[in-house]
């Protein structure tokens, strides 16, 4: 296909579908596209194995966003989803950002849409509004002061008493905050449907079958997978809980993408997914369909021609920079 109906069909498979040579090294393609272009790859830790091996950084929400805040390549490309891409562009407006698949989305940042959200916010004028990275750049723009799971108890714990809060959207992350922080707050209705889909009767079946195994969840759970987790923690603390725990078995109730990483830094553990209720993928494990759009192929061809290329407009990207600015300075 040529370029000019490759670009075309962006808007309508999300991707450059061009026909890649089977015989062609892509790794080696890669970086030598990588090196001519001064472009960096950052990559989720819910990337495949494949694209988290060929980053020049492998983290989680924060990380990346403090990665792309620091970096000095022209061209970023994001191997993750399109909330991080787009937050990468805020932070870098005289960057080229590029998004292998402009479809790989998140359901959590769709649970939350702008006319809806904007709606709920003026309802409540007399409230901080405290809304997760996993957001797009509208809601962002809506925000006073954006989070991660990593940062989030302490961005919470940096509010004053006595000032109300909003915390958006997810409401089981919301639901263990105010655990934590005794904060009374006001939580959005939203949810990772990849995290909330964990079978707590296939837990406990494993549990029963590895006694010695520690639970280990990502907050965005619902809370009764949280009620019985040993360890409760972001995408990183999760990795550095399994790097440094004396136990030698884990039950992981998180996006299985992150088991990659962990069996690198932690080779002789014995790594467990969790089993969501419809566990007919082929590791039986949760899987991000969206995470799992981005492939070596359309990576390749993304810095070959730099596209797709994720914008946003300057207005919104000023008005959402302040609230990510907020975050990584208490970072």
């Amino acid at each position: 296909m040529k370029l000019k109906q490759a670009i075309k069909t962006l808007n309508e498979k999300g991707y450059l579908d061009i026909p890649v040579p089977k015989d062609i090294n892509l790794v080696a393609e890669i970086n030598q596209l990588r090196k001519e272009k001064n472009a960096v790859i950052l990559a989720h830790y819910y990337q495949v194995p494949e694209i988290q091996d060929i980053a020049d950084f492998v983290g989680d929400s924060l990380a990346l966003a403090q990665a792309a805040a620091k970096t000095k390549a022209d061209i970023i490309l994001f191997a993750g989803v399109h909330f991080m891409a787009e937050t990468a562009k805020i932070l870098n407006p005289e960057k080229k950002v590029l998004l292998p698949d402009l479809l790989a989305g998140c359901s959590l940042a769709e649970s939350a849409p702008k006319d809806q959200f904007e709606a709920f916010k003026k309802q409540h004028p007399d409230h901080v509004v405290v809304s997760y990275v996993n957001t797009s750049a509208d809601i962002k723009a809506l925000t006073d002061i954006v989070c991660t799971s990593s940062n989030a108890e302490k961005i919470i714990n940096s509010i004053p008493k006595h000032k109300k809060i909003i915390f958006a959207p997810d409401k089981n992350l919301g639901a263990y905050l105010i655990k934590k922080t005794g904060r009374d707050m006001l939580l959005w209705d939203g949810a990772c449907e990849v995290h909330e889909e964990f079978s707590l009767d296939k837990i406990l079946q494993l549990k029963a079958k590895h006694p010695e195994a520690k639970l280990i969840a990502h907050p965005e759970s619902r809370d009764y997978i949280l009620n019985i987790a040993d360890y409760i923690g972001s995408t990183s603390g999760l990795l550095k809980y399994v790097q440094e725990s004396d136990a030698k078995e884990f039950i992981i109730a998180t996006e299985s993408g992150i088991l990659h990483k962990m069996a690198q830094v932690a080779p002789n553990k014995i790594l467990i997914p969790a089993p969501p209720e419809n566990d007919e993928t082929s590791c039986a494990c949760a899987e991000c369909p969206y995470m799992k759009r981005n492939t070596l192929e359309k990576i390749y061809l993304a810095l070959k021609y730099e596209l797709p290329e994720v914008k946003v407009e300057e207005a919104l990207r000023q008005k959402a920079l302040v609230s990510i600015e907020r975050m990584l300075k208490l970072s």
